[in-house]
């Protein structure tokens, strides 16, 4: 059975909200739902590497190495903070030299440098020297396919920051509803009450931005789905560590576990700087601007 892009954005969301240790984002969505390798794997959407053919074709029209005997690839340059990338297969999507391809690097053969982001997720950079890509290995990508990967990437990094907020308004309002000052639950101060009402107001507007752009994959939508998720995280870790006071920046405090990663994804994929400017763009593209909000 197939599973819909709402039925994997739902559980996006959801892993979001449990803030499940693993590359969820890069596997759930399935960037243009191709089948992973056995064993762990992640993706990585590349910029800046350098392909050439391993076997440039001998031709009289054109530069040397614009063609090549087979698609067998040498790659060499740096991919940046691939999540989980110095203990997976990492499935590279990026520009080659006759066209966006897709091509699987084994860690083994490329200089880690292990790292984390601000929740204690791995991103790892992976160095490659003049690495050996097999003909068999290389897939080549429409450029709509290449554009089409970035969009998942985006929608299911929005999804995980929708199902953390989610998470805040949950602990929020336990915490402020069981504890007690002044001889009454915190949640029955009227200041209380209108910072968790815009508390839980940041987080509807994120998860209804998701599952609108969950209908149907455009750019239109994914961008004002990332927009929103990213530039929600502010308010939602604000209101949620104020309203929890110091408790909440304990290591053991559950709290931490999704306002880290809020921190963390925000940034990931395009921030809201990024996404808001390509919003820009389609809307001085558009013919009618009332039609591209309706989408």
């Amino acid at each position: 059975m197939t599973t819909t892009l709402a039925t994997r954005v739902a559980a996006l969301c959801e892993a979001g909200r449990l803030a499940g240790p693993g590359p969820f984002a890069e596997t759930v969505l399935g960037h243009l739902d191709v089948v992973l390798l056995e064993g762990p794997s992640t993706v990585a959407i590349a910029d800046g590497l350098s392909l050439a053919y391993a076997h440039p074709a001998v031709t009289r029209v054109g530069p040397i190495g614009t063609s090549g005997e087979d698609a067998a690839l040498r790659v060499s340059g740096t991919l940046p903070r691939v999540p989980y990338g110095a203990t997976s297969t990492v499935l590279v999507l990026t520009e080659g030299p006759g066209g966006p391809v897709l091509f699987p690097v084994d860690p083994a053969g490329a200089t880690a440098v292990p790292g984390t982001n601000l929740a204690g997720e791995p991103r790892d950079t992976l160095q490659l020297h003049d690495y050996a890509v097999a003909a068999d290995d290389v897939r080549p990508l429409t450029p709509a396919e290449l554009a089409e990967a970035g969009l998942r990437a985006a929608l299911a990094r929005a999804a995980l920051i929708a199902g953390a907020a989610e998470r805040c308004v949950e602990l929020t309002v336990r915490h402020t509803t069981t504890r007690v000052q002044f001889g009454r639950p915190l949640s029955h101060f009227q200041a209380v009450k209108q910072e968790e009402a815009r508390l839980i107001e940041e987080s509807a507007l994120v998860r209804a931005a998701v599952d609108a752009a969950a209908r149907e994959l455009s750019p239109v939508g994914v961008a004002a789905a990332k927009a929103q998720a990213s530039a929600s995280v502010a308010e939602i870790a604000r209101i949620a560590h104020q309203l929890h006071g110091a408790i909440g920046f304990t290591q053991l405090s559950e709290l931490r576990f999704a306002t880290t990663r809020l921190w963390s994804w925000r940034d990931e994929d395009g921030d809201e700087s990024y996404w808001t400017a390509l919003l820009g763009r389609a809307a001085l593209a558009a013919d009618d601007v009332w039609a591209l909000l309706a989408v």
